[in-house]
């Protein structure tokens, strides 16, 4: 894109190619000082080459140079054409020369049919440069994106900075040092530059996607008349990337509440609250919030992660509840108090005391969510208890108490309090529950051994948790559900739920939610067991049965025992129902042996349910915008 007056050097901006050019004149720069490093070479030659082809002899900075290259590059490469001493350094400029002086100084083959004057006059006479020059109309940046379809493709990082320096011709030099080198250096690579983008756009559209970055914020900037105006949203960006800075790096931050509260989100690897955090930062540093408001905020974004969590119900929906609450947050109260207040209402899925103790009591947590997020929950839940030492998830494992394979000793224990005919069925139900998991740091001394010989392990334990279920003669269903119990009760004191008063159907239930949901989507002509729903859905196969017996669900009738036979505790929910399921499965293309056994041909495995869940679960997601088009913002 030209910009010239009479009689002055023309001055064009350089929107595709800077790198080839950059290349060619540190070649240039190169070849120039090994002839000058050369007995016999022609100083009309190295003079020819520097005042020629690398600077405008007789004209002053800025404009000595011919090719000036972008701001980060500009000292190294600068070195290098004036021959300073600083020459070749470690930057990827200098790297660039010192690879053409290294492959110059080589020993030139006797065979060779070329040497430096050679390579010099294929440089300048040999080579073919297309120059496409934009008129004053022309929208540059768009012509650029075309051209650069086929080459290495560039982040939408690359394409903002771009497009910005591009809008500063004349504040270029001065806004990427005040401002945008300090955002590249604090935030160390354009693709946390580009999430920052991202970030900023949902605190006005929550429906963005990360892969319509560029062309919405270009959409936005474009309303931007001056330079002025431009150089301003990079400083206001860049100030935000200090922000974003303390959220990846927590320990930078200066308030004691508030970076623990940042930590534990970092620890959570959860992305979905970035763009309320930052904005609840944004807040504190526009002087509308306290550190210590700020903390209780963050304090309500960990409780809705942790509540979710636990009762199976962790990301969905979560990224835009996050990011529509910068918007719809009541400005006229403290920012923790109009967070709670919204996270309380409406559908959020905000569990309650009474869900979240429903869920610890009958979830399979070991199933539940990354195997990542099971291990931190667990760490948080034992900093839950007065100990000196820190709590680190590396080196723990998570141990059953009651193990997953019954030995005959555990078997015989339980028989004995239980019933024979019990000790399976509550295996089942609580073996993978909250109550029987702990932290360990020795899972293969604990194995399946009787719990006698756990206990002194556990009781040795630095866990505290482990030396609480130490303090139990036996372990078995009951005291299972009595640790529960008890750590729900400090999960609920630890974790606040919603507002009271926030009001919140039993049918809201997540699991119960999910289990309809995969249930509606049950093929006529296939049948599934209790214990793979069960298992897909992280709970136990008996409440899920209850659930069924009690409430009514779609196509419950499709759901048989682990041999293909209909419960003897089948009900229709519908008390003036008496149809019989076999004939309706009958009926639906189900194929029964003589001795009422469902063939197993048709029954759907734990990936076929798993299939059908992600499926159900998508459907119950607004469908995101296809494409890349934008609205216009005017």
């Amino acid at each position: 894109m030209p910009g010239s007056v009479a009689g002055a050097i023309s001055r064009y901006l350089v929107v595709d190619g800077q790198q080839r050019l950059t290349t060619l004149t540190l070649l240039l720069a190169a070849v120039r000082d090994h002839l000058r490093d050369s007995e016999g070479a022609s100083r009309r030659d190295t003079d020819r080459i520097h005042h020629q082809w690398l600077t405008n002899q007789y004209e002053d900075d800025p404009y000595r140079l011919k090719l000036v290259p972008t701001q980060a590059d500009r000292q190294s490469y600068s070195a290098v054409i004036d021959g300073a001493p600083t020459a070749g350094g470690d930057d990827p400029v200098g790297e660039a020369y010192r690879f053409f002086r290294a492959r110059l100084a080589e020993p030139t083959d006797i065979d060779a049919p070329y040497g430096v004057s050679e390579i010099l006059q294929a440089i300048v006479s040999g080579l073919s440069v297309v120059s496409i020059s934009a008129h004053p109309g022309d929208n540059v940046h768009r012509i650029f994106q075309s051209l650069n379809n086929t080459g290495l493709r560039l982040t939408q990082g690359d394409l903002l900075r771009n497009y910005l320096f591009m809008r500063l011709p004349t504040r270029g030099e001065e806004v990427h040092r005040k401002y945008w080198a300090p955002l590249q250096e604090s935030l160390a690579n354009n693709e946390r530059i580009e999430t920052l983008f991202w970030l900023d756009l949902l605190h006005r559209r929550p429906q963005v996607k990360q892969s319509q970055t560029f062309a919405f914020q270009q959409a936005r900037l474009d309303r931007l008349g001056t330079e002025d105006e431009i150089a301003d949203e990079v400083e206001r960006i860049a100030r935000l990337g200090s922000l974003y800075r303390l959220m990846l790096n927590p320990e930078l931050e200066p308030d004691q509440a508030v970076r623990m509260r940042l930590q534990r989100l970092t620890e959570w690897e959860s992305t979905t609250p970035a763009p309320l955090v930052l904005h609840l930062l944004l807040l504190r540093d526009w002087g509308v919030a306290t550190s210590e408001q700020i903390a209780r905020a963050l304090l309500s974004v960990e409780s809705m992660l942790v509540r979710r969590f636990l009762v199976g119900h962790a990301t969905q929906g979560l990224n835009r509840v996050f990011a529509a609450a910068v918007q719809e947050l009541d400005t006229s109260l403290p920012a923790d108090q109009a967070l709670n207040l919204y996270l309380s209402a409406g559908r959020k899925h905000f569990a309650t005391d009474a869900q979240l103790l429903d869920a610890v009591l009958t979830t399979q947590f070991y199933w539940v969510g990354r195997s990542a997020q099971r291990k931190v929950m667990m760490t948080w839940i034992e900093r839950l208890y007065p100990t000196r030492e820190s709590v680190s998830p590396v080196s723990l494992t998570i141990e059953h108490v009651m193990p997953q394979s019954l030995s005959p000793r555990w078997r015989t224990e339980l028989a004995e309090q239980y019933g024979t005919d019990q000790v399976d069925e509550l295996h089942e139900r609580w073996l993978h529950t909250l109550g029987n998991l702990t932290l360990t740091g020795y899972n293969e001394n604990l194995s399946n051994h009787e719990f006698a010989r756990k206990r002194v392990t556990l009781r040795a334990s630095s866990i505290r948790m482990n030396q609480e279920i130490a303090t139990n003669e036996a372990w078995g269903p009951e005291q299972i559900e009595h640790r529960a119990r008890a750590l729900a009760k400090r999960i609920v004191e630890a974790w606040p739920g919603p507002e009271e008063g926030a009001h919140v159907a039993a049918e809201d239930n997540p699991l119960w939610s999910s289990m309809n949901r995969l249930l509606m989507v049950l093929p006529a002509g296939h049948w599934a067991t209790y214990g793979d729903i069960a298992r897909v859905l992280g709970t136990a196969a008996q409440p899920l049965g209850n659930r069924l017996a009690t409430y009514p669900a779609p196509n419950a009738h499709r759901v048989l025992g682990a041999y293909g036979t209909i419960s003897d505790r089948f009900r229709w929910t519908d008390p003036h129902r008496t149809d019989d399921p076999r004939q309706i499965l009958e009926a639906e293309g189900i194929r029964f042996s003589a001795s009422g056994k469902a063939d197993p041909a048709q029954r759907l495995g734990i990936a076929d349910l798993e299939n059908l869940r992600a499926d159900a679960e998508d459907d119950t997601e607004p469908q995101e915008t296809r494409g890349e088009s934008v609205p216009d913002e005017r």
